[in-house]
C-alpha cells in the first residue's frame, strides 16, 4: 500500500517522500481514510507508529480542499499535553503542509503570551496548544474557537493524568458542537472511553496495538542493587555503551540535575531535562542530544512522552515509576519503528513490588539479573504492595515467594513507552 491509495493529494505525498516515508504505517492506513470521511476516529498505537502524521495528514488536505476566508479563531485545534509535544506536533505540520499554503501556529505555558495574541488575531487554520495556555487566552479573550471545523486531542491519556478534564471541558463548551472530533491515545482505558462518549459521534475506531503492550523490538532487563550504589552502577552502565547515547529516567527534578553533573563530573557529557527548566532550556537540551552533543539525558517524566528521537538504542529507568503504565510510556522511547532497543532498570530492594506491578501490567516477568560486582545485600521482596499510586492493569500474577536475584525468568521480552517525575504530572505544571 502507499500513500497515495489512501487517497492523499501530491502535495503531501511529495512532502512524505522528501521525508523518506513511501509506506504507511498500520495506524496511518487505519486513520487517514476515516479521517479524509469526516469520521470520528478513536485511535490508539503505541509510540513510534506514525500516530501524530496519522491525524495531521488528512487534516492538511481536507483544509487545502475547503479554503475559507480569513477570520479570527483556528478552524482545526490540536489538544496535547505538554510543551514538547506541542513544538513536535507543529513541526510535523510544517514539515508535511510545507507544499501548502496554510497558516498554523503553537502556544504552551511558559513563553510569552503577545507572540500568541499576534498569531491568533491574524487569523489560523490551525492551533496547537496546551489546555492551560489555551485557556489563559480564552480568558483573556484573546482566542476564539467557533470556527473550529476539527478538534483533535493527543495523548489522551496523559492529559486525563495530568488533570487537565476540567480544562478540556471549558474548551469543549467554546467549540461547535458540530465538528468532526480525534482522539488519539496510547491506551484505550476506561476513563479514555468513557471521555470519547461524553462529546465524539459513533467515532470509528482504530486499535493497532493491545492495550499496555509493549513494542516487541525492546529488550528489558532488571538489575538489582542497592540504592547507594545505584550511580556508580549507573556509571558502569554507560561506560559499557560508551557509544550510545542513552535516555536516564529519574523520579525528582533534583536528582535529575544532581546525576546529570555527576555523569558529566565522570566524563560523559550529559544534560538535565524537567518541568523546572525552561522552555528554550528545555528544547536546548533535546537539541543537543538529537545532534550528538552530549550522549546522556537525565530525565524526568515531563520527558516521557512527545518525545521523539529517532533509534535511540537505550533507556535507562535509574528509578522505577510509581505508576506501572509509566514504565510502558518511559521505554516508548526506544525500539521505534522497528528498530532494537534496550530498556535497563536499576531496582532497589525495596522496589520490588513496584516491580511486580509492571510485570503484572504487561503480563510478562522482566529479566531480574544481577550486575557482577553489584549484587545487593539483601534478597529482591516482590510481594511488597507498591506505594501511592498503584494503578497498575492486567492479570493478577501468581503470589511468589520472596525472590533471590534472577528469580524471576524471561528472555528479553519488549516494552513501549511512558511518563513521570518526582511529583504527579498535573501538580508539576498544570499550565502546559
Amino acid at each position: 500500500m502507499s500513500f497515495e491509495t489512501l487517497g492523499l493529494m501530491p502535495e503531501l505525498v511529495r512532502a512524505l517522500s522528501d521525508k523518506g516515508y513511501t509506506e504507511p504505517t498500520a495506524i496511518q492506513s487505519q486513520a487517514i481514510p476515516a479521517i479524509l470521511n469526516g469520521n470520528d476516529v478513536l485511535g490508539g498505537a503505541q509510540t513510534g507508529t506514525g500516530k501524530t502524521a496519522a491525524f495531521t495528514l488528512p487534516i492538511l488536505q481536507r483544509l487545502a480542499e475547503h479554503p475559507n476566508a480569513k477570520a479570527k479563531g483556528p478552524r482545526v485545534l490540536i489538544l496535547v499535553p505538554t510543551r514538547e509535544l506541542a513544538v513536535q506536533v507543529h513541526t510535523s505540520i510544517r514539515e508535511y503542509g510545507k507544499n501548502i499554503r496554510l497558516r498554523t501556529a503553537v502556544m504552551y505555558g511558559g513563553a510569552s503570551m503577545n507572540p500568541q495574541m499576534m498569531a491568533l488575531g491574524k487569523g489560523l487554520d490551525i492551533l496547537v496548544a496546551t489546555p492551560g495556555r489555551l485557556i489563559d487566552h480564552l480568558e483573556r479573550g484573546t482566542a476564539q474557537l467557533h470556527r473550529v471545523e476539527t478538534l483533535i486531542l493527543d495523548e489522551a491519556d496523559r492529559m486525563l493524568d495530568m488533570g487537565f478534564l476540567p480544562a478540556i471541558k471549558k474548551i469543549l463548551n467554546q467549540v461547535p458542537k458540530q465538528r468532526q472530533t480525534l482522539l488519539f491515545s496510547a491506551t484505550f482505558d476506561a476513563p479514555i472511553k468513557q471521555l470519547a462518549l461524553q462529546f465524539m459521534r459513533s467515532p470509528v475506531e482504530v486499535q493497532v496495538s493491545s492495550q499496555n503492550t509493549v513494542a516487541q523490538t525492546v529488550n528489558h532487563i532488571a538489575y538489582p542493587v542497592d540504592t547507594a550504589r545505584k550511580r556508580e552502577l549507573l556509571t558502569e552502565i554507560l561506560s559499557e555503551r560508551y557509544q550510545d547515547q542513552i535516555l536516564v529516567f529519574v523520579k525528582t527534578k533534583h536528582l535529575c540535575n544532581r546525576i546529570a553533573e555527576q555523569i558529566t563530573k565522570d566524563g560523559i557529557p550529559a544534560l538535565a531535562i524537567h518541568g523546572n527548566k525552561s522552555q528554550g532550556q528545555r528544547l536546548k537540551a533535546l537539541s543537543d542530544f538529537k545532534a550528538g552533543n552530549v550522549r546522556v539525558l537525565c530525565a524526568t517524566d515531563v520527558a516521557a512522552r512527545g518525545l521523539d528521537i529517532p533509534l535511540l538504542p537505550l533507556v535507562i529507568n535509574f528509578d522505577l515509576p510509581m505508576v506501572a503504565e509509566d514504565y510502558v510510556h518511559r521505554i516508548g522511547r526506544t525500539g521505534r519503528a522497528g528498530a532494537n532497543g534496550d530498556a535497563i532498570s536499576l531496582v532497589a530492594t525495596d522496589e520490588g513490588g513496584l516491580l511486580r506491578a509492571i510485570n503484572r501490567l504487561l503480563k510478562q516477568d522482566i529479566v531480574l539479573e544481577p550486575k557482577p560486582g553489584f549484587e545487593p545485600k539483601h534478597a529482591m521482596r516482590m510481594d511488597i504492595t507498591p506505594p501511592g499510586r498503584g494503578r497498575s492493569t492486567g492479570h493478577q500474577s501468581p503470589r511468589r515467594k520472596p525472590s533471590q536475584p534472577g528469580h524471576l525468568k524471561s528472555h528479553g521480552m519488549a516494552s513501549q513507552k511512558p511518563k513521570h517525575g518526582g511529583q504527579p504530572a498535573g501538580r508539576r505544571d498544570k499550565r502546559g
